[in-house]
Formats: structure tokens, C-alpha cells, sequence
């Protein structure tokens, strides 16, 4: 059995259209015009198809077959960050339809429902991960008090999306009720291209630590003050920045460090910078290298000879998927001759939500380049097709495990 590619492609050529830009991706931030356009677009197709459709309290939008005691979810997202590629979360929603639409029209009776299921705000406009994690009953006060995008601003995009903040947490499904969870996604980097491999079989989501770092040194004239008795600030975030490339590449392969951001004060040409902020985030598959590598990275912080301020910013825990379900992946894979390779993801995704309350596994397709969150995002269409082809044997597998 295997999908409609035709019908596979023309559905995900139209959601592209939506939200398009003129580089060739789309922008669809979550609660946006074109966001809620794509959102009314999915339940349309799915009503075409014969589907029940469902938005529950924290906006997820659903179409479902079957009514069994337990639901198997395949999904993604059809949000995106701004000015993105057309790949990232909608070919997981295009998918996970295409799936559920072809068994409904084989006429197969799986003693699960099937449910494509589009989660809310996966790339943070608002929250991050909103929709998943209200789902698996993770969603808490602290976090939509201060939300990443601001107050107002989810405010607003809940009034816009017709939500009521304080019912959002009813979405919480019971564990019990829920038989696990697929997600198909780009890589969204250069392994299995680089390695000609068909399939990524998903093993965890690395964990994430973010940091605030702010280097006090000492304003003064550029061209007064003799360089050996200069407190540079700038000078300190810059050896910072190097000494923690190094520390990551020499000691800790298969991490990440990232400074994303640095600003000096007062910034001028003419004046040493007296202060540089800094934003410092790393990641790791291992929850105890995340904390080896927390631990080696501010203490080189504040070895640079100046007095350095740390405020931890966020965080998210390192999240392995489901053994059970990356072998049904795997030999979905292999029944249709396709290369498959264990990758860690270093991205997040809704799929470490549902990891906390039901079987959850991922696959990835690979991403021409390693690009993502661009318009020259791309996958080629037949890694595409494998994918999906390999998402609906997988279903089928896990619905009668």
C-alpha cells in the first residue's frame, strides 16, 4: 500500500501558495492571515475527503477516521517563522492527511482512530510549542505568563484566533487515550544528504540551555586610552565567542554552542565598549553533557578577566523518542528498499511534547544544503514521497501493536 503521490503533490503545492513569498517560501506566523488561511485550508481538504474534523481549545486543528478507544496522532505544524521555506512542519501536516486519506479510501478498519492532527505555534511566535504541549497537559501558568513572544502579543493572537487563554489547558488529552504518535520533518540539516541516506529514524531531541551574558569592563576614548591598560569588553565577548567554538569542537562532538547575539554599550566608534551583551544557547542529546557543557562554558566566561553577569534565560530537557516506534519506522523503510540512519534531532519539534505521554517517534527526509527557516529551503519531491510512504506503512504497523 502506498499513498496518491499525485494528489500528495497537488495538496502541498496549494498550501505553499499560501502565505507565499516572493523568494520562494512562505511567512505564516502563527494566528497571521495567511496562518489561519493554511489552518482553514487542511480542514477543507480533510472535509472533501470524508473526514471528521475537530478544533479543540488550544486551537489544534484535526481530521480524524476511526473511533476507537485509543488514537494514533500523525502531525506537524502549519505555522512558520517569518519569511521561511515551504517544507518545514507542512510537509509533516501534508502527510500525515495524505495517510489517513488513504487508508480511508482503501477501506482498511484499523482497531485505532487516525488522527492528522496541525499543533499550534510550534515555532514560538507566541509560546513555542503551544498547541503540543496543552495537549499533553504540560502546559503551564509560568509559561504563558511570560510568554517568548510577549503578553500582548499572545494576547492578540489569541483574540484573533477566536481562544480563550483560560481554557487553553483543557486541550490535555488522556495519556490512556492516545496509542503514540508519528512525525514526519526535514532534516533541516546536511547529514543524510551528505551521506546518501534515504530515511532518518529519528533517536531523541537534544536538550537546550540558554544563557544572558554581560561583560562589565570599563568606557573610555578610543584614541586616548593605550591598549595596555584598556578593560575592553568587546574584547572579552570576542574570546569568549572563539574559546567557546573551540571548547565545543575539541571536547564535546556532536554538541552545539551558539552566540546568536552580541551587543556592545555604548556602541561608537570612539569609544571602548564598557559592556557586551551576549546571548549564549547550546544543546546536546545527553542531559548530563548539557550540564558538563554548561558548566565548562561559564566558567571560560569568567575567565576573561572581567566581571561577567550570567542570567539563565531558558531551558528544555533532551527528549528520546520511542524504541518501538523507530523499529516500526525502520521497517517501513526497509519494505520499500530505503536507506535508513539513527540521526539525533537538533531541533525541537512538537514530538518531544508527546514524548512525555504516549509512544512518539520521528522520521526525517533529507534537506538539500542543511537549509531550513529560509526560502531556499528544499527537499527533493521523491525524499518527499519516501517519506510519506513511509509514514503510512509505519501507521499501519503501530495501529495494531
Amino acid at each position: 500500500m502506498t499513498i496518491d503521490a499525485d494528489r500528495f503533490r497537488a495538496d502541498f503545492d496549494a498550501l505553499a501558495a499560501i502565505g507565499a513569498t516572493p523568494a520562494g517560501g512562505v511567512s505564516r506566523t502563527t494566528f497571521s492571515d495567511a496562518h489561519l488561511a493554511a489552518r482553514e485550508w487542511f480542514l477543507e481538504r480533510a472535509r472533501s475527503a470524508g473526514l471528521e474534523t475537530r478544533v479543540d481549545s488550544a486551537g489544534n486543528h484535526s481530521a480524524i477516521l476511526g473511533s476507537g478507544a485509543r488514537t494514533l496522532l500523525l502531525g506537524s505544524h502549519l505555522d512558520s517563522v517569518p519569511d521561511g521555506g515551504r517544507f518545514d512542519g507542512a510537509l509533516g501536516v501534508v502527510a500525515a492527511l495524505e495517510v489517513v486519506r488513504s487508508v480511508h479510501d482503501a477501506g482498511l478498519e484499523l482497531p485505532v482512530a487516525l488522527e492528522a492532527i496541525d499543533f499550534t505555534d510550534e515555532e514560538g511566535t507566541l509560546v513555542g510549542l503551544l498547541g503540543s504541549w496543552a495537549l499533553a497537559g504540560a502546559l503551564d501558568p509560568e509559561t504563558l505568563a511570560a510568554p517568548r513572544g510577549g503578553r500582548d502579543v499572545l494576547v492578540a493572537g489569541l483574540e484573533r484566533a477566536g481562544l480563550e487563554e483560560a481554557r487553553l489547558v483543557d486541550a490535555r488529552r488522556d495519556p490512556a487515550s492516545l496509542a503514540g504518535y508519528l512525525e514526519l520533518h526535514i532534516e533541516q540539516g546536511p547529514v543524510l544528504e551528505r551521506e546518501r541516506v534515504d530515511i532518518g529514524v529519528v533517536t531523541g531531541i537534544v536538550g537546550s540551555r540558554s544563557f544572558r551574558l554581560v561583560f562589565v569592563g570599563a568606557s573610555g576614548h578610543a584614541g586616548t586610552t593605550p591598549m595596555d591598560v584598556r578593560r575592553d569588553a568587546g574584547v572579552a565577548a570576542a574570546a569568549f565567542v572563539v574559546g567557546a567554538r573551540d571548547l565545543v569542537v575539541r571536547d564535546y562532538p556532536g554538541c552545539v554552542a551558539t552566540v546568536g547575539s552580541v551587543a556592545f554599550e555604548p556602541g561608537a566608534f570612539n569609544v571602548i565598549p564598557g559592556r557586551a551583551r551576549l546571548a549564549l544557547e547550546f544543546r546536546s542529546l545527553h542531559e548530563a553533557e548539557l550540564d558538563a557543557l554548561e558548566a565548562e562554558l561559564l566558567a571560560l566566561a569568567r575567565a576573561q578577566e572581567l566581571e561577567v553577569e550570567i542570567e539563565p534565560v531558558g531551558s528544555w530537557e533532551a527528549t528520546p523518542l520511542d524504541a518501538t516506534v523507530r523499529a516500526a519506522i525502520a521497517d517501513a523503510a526497509a519494505s520499500l528498499g530505503l536507506s535508513t540512519s539513527d540521526i539525533p534531532s537538533g531541533a525541537g519539534h512538537d514530538a518531544q511534547a508527546l514524548a512525555a505521554v504516549t509512544r512518539s517517534g520521528m522520521l526525517f527526509v533529507p534537506s538539500r544544503g542543511g537549509i531550513s527557516h529560509s526560502p531556499a529551503e528544499q527537499t527533493d519531491w521523491d525524499d518527499c514521497v519516501n517519506g510519506a510512504n513511509v509514514l503510512l506503512r509505519a501507521t499501519l504497523e503501530l495501529a495494531r501493536l
